[in-house]
C-alpha cells in the first residue's frame, strides 16, 4: 500500500467518525426536546392567621369641649384688676376677675339704715301693742286703739321683709363684681384690661373658659352600624381612638352618646367619644382621625394582595406539598391591609402574595424572599 493510499484512508475514518458524532448529538437532542420540562414558579408566600380582629370604622372627628363657658359682667362698672395669664390653666374657683363695687357698697349701707329703722319702729308698735292691750282691760282705752296699734305692727314686720330682700338683692349684686372659675380648664386671653367699663350688653365676654379633661370627640358613622354600635354600647365593649394627624400621638376612650336622629340627607349618625385627656393632648376645635371599634371578634386573616378576583368570586391560592391550588373564599372586610376570610380558610395555610399571575391550578412553585417593604 502506497503513500497515498494510507492518506485517503485514514481521512475517510475521520468524515466516518464525525458524522457518527454528529448524528448522534442530533438525535439525542431531538430525545431531550421531546421529554416535558416541568415548570417551577418562584413566588411570595405568607401565613393565614386567626386571630382576634377587631370590627371597626374610621372617621374624621372633632374636638369638642364638655363644658365651655363665656365670662361676662352682670354689672355696669369698672375692671379693678385681672387675677390670671392669659391661656392659663384655672382650677374651680379661681379668682379670675374683680369688678368696681364701691356703688353697691353705699347702696348696701343703706339699705343697712332703712332695714335697721323699720326694725327699730316695729319694736315701738309692738310695745304700743302691749300697753293698750293692758289699758283695755282696766278700761282706759278702746278696741280701735288697741287694733290700730297691731295694724301698724304688721305693717311694719311687712316693710322689714321688703328691707331685708332689698339688702339680699344687694348682696348678689355685689358678688357678681367677683369673678371666679366655675370649673377647671384652660382660659383665654382676657379681652379687658384693668380699667375697662364694662356692662351687661357687651357682645365680647370677658374671657372664655374651656373644660380640657375629659373633653368630647363628635365623629358621624354610617346608619347600617347603627344597631351593632348600641349592642355595643350595652355590652360595654365600645372604644374610641383619636390621633392627631400627621402625629403618632392620640387618645383612646368609649362612646358616650349617639345623636337621636339620623342625617336623611346623609345616611350618616352623629357619635360622641369621650376621653380623659389627663395630657390636653387633643384640643376643641382640632380635626383628628377618629377610629371606632365596636367590638373585636375571632376571624382568619390575611394579607389584602392575596386575595385575587374572577367571574366566580374571590379565591387565594393555597400552596400544598409545593403546588398552587385554587381556593374559593369569602371576604368579610378589610383591615389594616389585611382581609378577613370569613369561608374557604381554617388559619394555618400558606397563600400566595406575589406571582399569582404565572400560576394555575397545580403549578410547582417555590418560595423566594419577600421584597423589602413588602
Amino acid at each position: 500500500m502506497n503513500k497515498r493510499t494510507l492518506i485517503a484512508l485514514v481521512v475517510l475514518g475521520g468524515v466516518a467518525v464525525a458524522g457518527y458524532a454528529t448524528r448522534s448529538s442530533w438525535m439525542g437532542g431531538e430525545k431531550a426536546q421531546t421529554q416535558p420540562r416541568t415548570r417551577i414558579v418562584a413566588v411570595e408566600l405568607a401565613n393565614a392567621e386567626r386571630k382576634p380582629v377587631p370590627v371597626d370604622v374610621d372617621a374624621i372627628g372633632m374636638v369638642t369641649p364638655i363644658s365651655s363657658v363665656a365670662l361676662k359682667s352682670r354689672l355696669e362698672t369698672t375692671i379693678i384688676s385681672v387675677h390670671f395669664q392669659d391661656g392659663a390653666k384655672v382650677n374651680e374657683g379661681d379668682l379670675l376677675f374683680t369688678l368696681d363695687s364701691r356703688q353697691i357698697d353705699a347702696q348696701i349701707e343703706q339699705a343697712e339704715g332703712t332695714l335697721a329703722r323699720d326694725q327699730a319702729q316695729l319694736a315701738g308698735a309692738e310695745r304700743d301693742v302691749r300697753r293698750f292691750a293692758d289699758l283695755i282691760g282696766k278700761g282706759a282705752t278702746t278696741q280701735v286703739s288697741l287694733d290700730n296699734a297691731k295694724t301698724q305692727t304688721d305693717i311694719l314686720a311687712g316693710t322689714i321683709k321688703a328691707d331685708q330682700s332689698m339688702l339680699d338683692n344687694l348682696k348678689v349684686q355685689k358678688s357678681f363684681t367677683i369673678i371666679k372659675a366655675p370649673f377647671s380648664g384652660r382660659i383665654s386671653a382676657a379681652n379687658v384690661k384693668v380699667g375697662n367699663f364694662v356692662r351687661p350688653a357687651d357682645t365680647a365676654p370677658l374671657a372664655t373658659i374651656n373644660q380640657m379633661a375629659p373633653v368630647y370627640v363628635t365623629f358621624t358613622i354610617p346608619q347600617r352600624l347603627l344597631a351593632d354600635l348600641r349592642d355595643a354600647m350595652a355590652a360595654g365593649t365600645t372604644k374610641v381612638v383619636a390621633t392627631i394627624p400627621n402625629s403618632e400621638r392620640s387618645e383612646s376612650g368609649k362612646v358616650a352618646m349617639i345623636e337621636n336622629t339620623v342625617d336623611s340627607t346623609t345616611g350618616m349618625v352623629t357619635v360622641r367619644g369621650i376621653m380623659d385627656n389627663t395630657s390636653e393632648i387633643l384640643w376643641p376645635g382640632t380635626l383628628v382621625q377618629t377610629k371606632l371599634i365596636i367590638r373585636v371578634e375571632d376571624g382568619v386573616t390575611v394579607p389584602t394582595v392575596a386575595v385575587q378576583r374572577s367571574q366566580t368570586g374571590n379565591f387565594v391560592f393555597v400552596v400544598k406539598d409545593g403546588k398552587a391550588q385554587i381556593q374559593p373564599v369569602e371576604v368579610d372586610r378589610t383591615f389594616q391591609g389585611q382581609s378577613v376570610i370569613t369561608t374557604g380558610l381554617s388559619g394555618n395555610e400558606e397563600v400566595v402574595v406575589d406571582g399569582q399571575l404565572l400560576l394555575t391550578q397545580g403549578t410547582q412553585v417555590e418560595a423566594r424572599k419577600r421584597k423589602a417593604g413588602a
